[in-house]
């Protein structure tokens, strides 16, 4: 009988232990959330039903895709583990993935859902391990940060700051390359640099710099206003260190995905967007790649 009870209690203690408290998440978070027994999740959702979105002429209802979620389970090393799709504006992206990068959590990936919306909606996935305070308190404080843009603005914005619209380019290359090491080629006033990197093909195919794999970085505009639009190429580990680095910089990023499936090593992208002097943009990718760098 003792043996048969303590292989039941040795039974029930992971069960147990598995089950997060779902009504500390929401006080946590405040959002009202279901909880999935069969998969020990407890997800909270916000429906984007405070201005309308219309997709290819038609206004979605928020069941349609446009509610944002974050997924709590207990962790296998930390308390919690979150996952969850944050739906955003253009002008609520970066705003509020500095939040949650602040506050711990991982961004993993950036993206459209849809083609021909109105306003232009993004989904932002995140992730992250820790205590359960942590984490929650991330999730709502990214959510804090979306409302508060919306707050101070009903209406999306339609650019970064003001309109850049320079009568001419003339970029100075060399500062450039000596800022980051590198040989760039110039055009017509714009300037651009291409850092390689490698990755292999199931095929056994070698992707280098001109099959794709490759940062980049163009500039346009005068050394005194002047954009700079480009792409990191990171390895899985070295996303978030790199992210952190951009917005550090005051650098925006505009999206973050795959370019190829069974690469090894796996390779992502993050796209991002730049306004300033091409000194000072170049010194913020210049940390960016030494952050990149630094990672072991």
């Amino acid at each position: 009988m003792i043996s048969r009870l303590i292989l039941f209690c040795l039974l029930l203690g992971p069960v147990a232990a598995a089950q997060l408290d779902n009504s500390r998440i929401e006080q946590l978070t405040g959002l009202k959330g279901t909880w999935n027994a069969a998969e020990g999740v407890f997800k909270v959702t916000q429906a984007r039903s405070d201005l309308p979105v219309s997709v290819d002429g038609w206004t979605m209802p928020p069941f349609m895709g446009l509610t944002s979620w974050a997924g709590f389970i207990a962790g296998s090393k930390s308390e919690a583990m979150v996952a969850g799709d944050l739906v955003l504006l253009e002008d609520e992206v970066n705003p509020v993935m500095s939040t949650a990068l602040d506050a711990g959590l991982s961004v993993t990936a950036l993206h459209n859902h849809f083609f021909f919306d109105e306003p232009k909606v993004f989904f932002m996935h995140i992730g992250g391990e820790g205590t359960l305070e942590q984490l929650a308190g991330g999730v709502k404080a990214a959510f804090a940060k979306q409302k508060e843009i919306r707050t101070a603005h009903p209406q999306p914005t339609r650019m970064f700051g003001s309109a850049f619209a320079p009568k001419a380019n003339a970029i100075t290359g060399a500062v450039i390359d000596q800022l980051l090491g590198t040989k760039g080629q110039a055009k017509d006033g714009m300037f651009k640099i291409v850092i390689g990197r490698t990755a292999k093909l199931a095929c056994g195919c070698e992707m280098t710099k001109d099959m794709g794999v490759n940062t980049w970085a163009a500039f346009a505009g005068t050394d005194d206003n002047a954009v700079v639009d480009g792409d990191f190429a990171v390895l899985e580990g070295e996303l978030q260190p790199v992210l952190k680095s951009l917005r550090a910089g005051g650098v925006n990023i505009v999206a973050i995905h795959h370019h190829m499936t069974g690469e090894e090593p796996r390779i992502l992208f993050l796209h991002y967007w730049g306004r300033g002097a091409s000194a000072s943009l170049a010194g913020s990718l210049k940390k960016a790649l030494d952050v990149q760098a630094a990672v072991k």
